[in-house]
């Protein structure tokens, strides 16, 4: 069973500036669950077959039109029946002073209301990226993420391989550290993962002999960033004089990660090689392939090679942690 993430409410009202018009507790205490939000027109209507509470609900101008349309009664009765059904929290919108009945109904059934001045459309489609990005599934991994020319890079390999110190170099070439040792993913969409550092040990390296670095307090606030996209892996590992390393491996490998492929990158490691530079190859290379250019193609024509007699139909799909 997939496990459930959830967000305090005092945190989204934080982070998307919305006024508080009642809660029934401390919205430290209160979580939202569920990363679908919803107009309650049908609900007020009287057709609550598919309504779900767990989702944040909006009040907008069509909300509020429909409701001043009825009498006194019948709208104490459409936002009664509203509100018994306990959403997680309602947010009224344009900053619209809502009916004298609404705030007391939803003090009974316990229920937060939220107002914000913006529109209905751009707070939702605010709020649903937000809680994309808080709710979604997660894994943490053992690596480090940097960004190099705008491309998320995550480094993964052995312990004591280089990847600390290999991204120690990437920033003093000017990229940027998003995380070092420990890598949160998050799967925000059905294409897109997105890392980030855990609070605690967010900007710290550790270099081996030097011990605990600050990357912000060394190299400034430009050498990190809080988030970055996923768009390849590059494993790091070390040089094994037995083994087979072709330039000439036209076969892509991937990784799957949260069930989404990236593709990964070897890069053996051994006395007199550049790291930085091979992965800032490796990064540009990754967005050319992604904007239609590949290298790889472009020589096997040069050469009056087919490419389906070259590379395999199946890609290989790695398991790169360990």
């Amino acid at each position: 069973m997939a496990p459930t993430y959830s967000v305090s409410l005092t945190k989204v009202i934080k982070d998307n500036k919305l006024e508080v018009l009642a809660t029934p507790k401390d919205p430290s205490q209160l979580l939202i669950t569920s990363r679908e939000v919803n107009r309650p027109g049908l609900m007020l209507c009287g057709h609550d077959d598919f309504f779900d509470p767990q989702r944040v609900q909006f009040l907008g101008k069509g909300e509020f039109g429909y409701l001043n349309s009825l009498t006194a009664a019948d709208r104490r009765n459409a936002l009664e029946r509203f509100f018994a059904a306990r959403p997680a929290c309602v947010i009224v919108t344009r900053g619209i002073e809502p009916p004298e009945e609404l705030v007391p109904l939803a003090i009974k059934h316990k229920v937060p209301v939220l107002r914000t001045n913006d529109s209905t459309s751009a707070c939702m489609s605010a709020l649903i990226a937000y809680l994309g990005v808080e709710l979604a599934e997660r894994i943490t991994r053992h690596g480090v993420l940097v960004e190099v020319y705008g491309e998320g890079v995550l480094i993964v390999g052995d312990s004591g391989v280089g990847k600390s110190e290999t991204a120690v170099e990437l920033i003093n070439r000017g990229h940027r550290l998003i995380a070092d040792d420990a890598v949160e993913i998050r799967k925000v969409s059905s294409q897109t993962l997105v890392g980030t550092s855990p609070d605690n040990i967010r900007h710290f390296v550790e270099l081996r002999g030097v011990g605990i670095i600050n990357a912000k307090s060394i190299f400034g606030m430009s050498a990190v960033k809080i988030t970055e996209k996923i768009d390849i892996v590059v494993k790091l590992e070390r040089w094994d004089e037995n083994k087979n390393y072709s330039s000439l491996d036209f076969a892509e490998d991937f990784i799957e990660i949260l069930g989404i492929r990236l593709p990964v990158t070897t890069v053996p490691v051994k006395p007199g090689r550049n790291l930085s530079i091979i992965i800032e190859c490796a990064a540009m290379n990754n967005r050319q392939k992604r904007m239609g250019y590949d290298a790889t193609k472009e020589l096997l024509q040069s050469l009056g090679m087919a490419e389906e007699e070259t590379i395999a139909e199946e890609h290989n799909v790695l398991e790169v942690w360990h």
